[in-house]
């Protein structure tokens, strides 16, 4: 199973940005879907951004504009740029990955956006 390690999370004021990382464990070639989502406190968690095979990129309708996500091959590593954040986008944001049937998520890391 693919392990996927988060970082890059902290505390933003409303306007700022910040950009997460998720590290793969494997080639995330041969991923067939990666992704991000998050979980603010007493809510579902959420889809934010998702890299589908092919390379189509969808994203949640609350970010739609404001965050962008990438990838880098050669590091493992998918991104995700936030900018103009909101008192609203305070979660926790995981990365998933889908490959060979199983689904994998990342420990998380915590997104504060004070008002």
């Amino acid at each position: 199973q693919v392990q996927l390690v988060e970082s890059g999370g902290g505390l933003v004021q409303a306007g700022g940005s910040l950009r997460l990382s998720c590290v793969a464990s494997e080639s995330i070639r041969r991923i067939n879907v990666m992704g991000w989502y998050r979980q603010a406190p007493g809510k579902q968690r959420e889809l934010v951004a998702v890299i589908l095979s092919g390379g189509r990129i969808n994203y949640g309708d609350s970010v739609k504009g404001r965050f962008t996500t990438s990838r880098d091959d050669a590091k493992n590593t998918i991104y995700l740029q936030m900018n103009s954040l909101r008192p609203e986008d305070t979660a926790v944001y995981y990365c998933n990955a889908f490959t060979q049937g199983r689904l994998s998520w990342g420990q998380g890391t915590q997104v504060t956006v004070s008002s």
